[in-house]
């Protein structure tokens, strides 16, 4: 993070499924998520991918990512959780176990130090 002089809530928006862009509500699966920045976070422009994984037990679903992916650059290393704001990604029950619907297709994207 000390590369990309980013600090523990800097935050930006973030399109949560590449594929589901711009919904209205989006089904969202246990396992790896590709996102991307829809506004710069720090030194990172809009279209950034980002890369995590999803887990949709529990009464929110949880992302969190790894990975960021500049257009024109290498993979760096981050540490970053999804969330609306005011807490967690609340969800509805998916079409099967594993599975949930998020409300949106977008959320907050913020820089963490670790993961809790």
């Amino acid at each position: 993070m000390r590369i990309l002089q980013l600090r523990p809530a800097d935050s930006s928006t973030v399109e949560i499924d590449a594929n589901q862009s711009s919904q209205n509500s989006i089904i969202v699966n246990d396992g790896p998520v590709e996102s991307y920045l829809k506004e710069e976070l720090g030194p990172l422009p809009p279209i950034t991918r980002l890369y995590g994984q999803i887990w949709t037990g529990g009464p929110n679903v949880v992302i969190r990512y790894y990975e960021a992916r500049p257009p024109d650059g290498e993979t760096i290393p981050i540490c970053a959780v999804a969330r609306l704001g005011r807490g967690g990604l609340r969800k509805n029950p998916g079409p099967r176990p594993g599975s949930a619907v998020l409300e949106f297709s977008r959320a907050g994207v913020y820089i963490v130090d670790a993961f809790r």
